[in-house]
């Protein structure tokens, strides 16, 4: 299916076909989406309560994928960005929300960016950094999410200063407290809401990456499945379904992303 089919298809109701359509089969062997949803990230997804639902832009998004394809919606629910990826490589979900990272290209296909997200890095108010380009030097020591987009991004740009990692991102700042490191690199949003909340921390100005975040079907799928993601994507760039669902949530530090 090439992209004006795609945007046909987007235009159909399939919900109200009599069983799955090829389409839907595409997307779901197993009879029902599975989408990997990451609470790492709370640009992404969270949950008012440590037991309630999640929701967020991609639970929205996930939502109405699955109301568009006739499919019932299973969401699997993973702390952090490196638990999604291995859920879709391992074949336990069908799409997710990724951040497009060339590391992890191998058993995911992509589509193109939904929303951009500043990355960020948090200081003590008595550190004596106070611009971004200060943070790279020797004895530096930067706490970061395990397998987050950061730290891929960090692994390959870093030249002087140490990586340190926490096993979420939403753990990084009480570990960076907590071992006495010398920066804590994550989404600006998350930063800005523990220095609300935690005495003495500041934000150093600007930021050090854009992260585009994508949703990622698995790998090998007919290319059908992929070109309808890709048009479903836009779609909901274009139509505002996005910056509404991020004015819904009360998310800042997130812009939607241009267009393809």
């Amino acid at each position: 299916m090439h992209r004006r089919a795609a945007l046909m298809a987007l235009a159909a109701t399939p919900a109200l076909a009599q069983g799955p359509s090829p389409l839907a089969r595409a997307f779901a062997p197993e009879g029902r989406l599975r989408a990997v949803i990451n609470l790492g990230n709370p640009i992404l997804a969270g949950r008012a309560t440590e037991s309630g639902p999640p929701h967020g832009v991609s639970v929205d998004l996930a939502q109405t994928l699955a109301q568009r394809l006739g499919l019932e919606l299973e969401m699997v629910i993973v702390p952090a960005a490196g638990r999604a990826v291995e859920t879709i490589r391992s074949g336990r979900a069908d799409i997710g929300f990724f951040a497009v990272d060339p590391a992890r290209s191998q058993g995911i296909a992509f589509t193109a960016p939904y929303i951009e997200i500043e990355g960020a890095y948090l200081v003590r108010d008595t550190s004596p950094l106070t611009r971004i380009e200060e943070v790279d030097r020797p004895g530096t020591r930067i706490m970061v999410g395990l397998n987050s987009a950061y730290d891929l991004y960090l692994t390959r740009e870093i030249r002087h200063a140490t990586l340190l990692r926490a096993q979420t991102s939403p753990a990084v700042v009480e570990e960076f407290l907590r071992q006495g490191v010398d920066v804590a690199a994550g989404v600006r949003q998350q930063l800005e809401a523990d220095a609300a909340r935690l005495p003495g921390l500041r934000l150093l100005p600007g930021r050090f990456m854009v992260i585009q975040q994508a949703m990622g079907l698995a790998a090998g799928r007919d290319p059908a499945a992929l070109a309808y993601l890709t048009a479903f994507v836009e779609e909901m760039k274009a139509s505002g379904f996005i910056a509404a669902s991020l004015a819904r949530h009360r998310i800042q530090g997130a812009s939607v992303a241009p267009p393809r």
